[in-house]
């Protein structure tokens, strides 16, 4: 089978690498991902990470460690070192969890609420021209594809 990515040469399927979904997709991930990272790498010495931990906080209040790693989509060790730059730069408060002292919880203290604000507006009006492109009809397509593609994938890594 030939599909519209792939070109057949002496009988052997071909990847055409610059059509391919995955390769598009990181390619659209990055450089959407980097007119972002702009804002808070730039105006506000974050890296991606960290700027992750404080957007999840920003709207979840309170988390653990763990939680963090799952709703960010970060690897654990991303999320520990985020952790503790952001606690160095007294943005993030860690309390432990009074019942269980090997879990603590995080949250955003009064500087990293300051830098959370600051940036949600910037990164939102960063958003809106990126999908300015679109008209509102085809952004709910976009996500609503994006959710297709998403569910498909996942599904394939749960066959292994």
């Amino acid at each position: 089978m030939t599909t519209k990515h792939t070109v057949k040469n002496k009988g052997e399927q071909q990847l055409e690498l610059t059509r391919y979904f995955p390769y598009k997709l990181s390619i659209l991930e990055r450089v959407v991902g980097q007119s972002i990272a702009q804002l808070y790498l730039g105006r506000f010495n974050l890296n991606r990470q960290e700027w992750r931990v404080i957007a999840a906080l920003g709207t979840q209040k309170s988390m653990s460690a763990k939680e963090l790693t799952a709703y960010t989509n970060l690897e654990k060790m991303q999320v520990s070192r985020a952790i503790s730059r952001l606690r160095k730069d007294e943005m993030l408060h860690q309390q432990e969890d009074s019942q269980d002292r090997r879990y603590s919880q995080l949250s955003l203290t009064e500087k990293g609420k300051a830098t959370y604000r600051k940036i949600v507006p910037l990164a939102l009006a960063r958003e809106e021209f990126i999908l300015s492109g679109l008209t509102e009809k085809e952004q709910a397509q976009l996500f609503t594809l994006m959710e297709k593609v998403h569910d498909k994938a996942d599904e394939l890594q749960q066959w292994g």
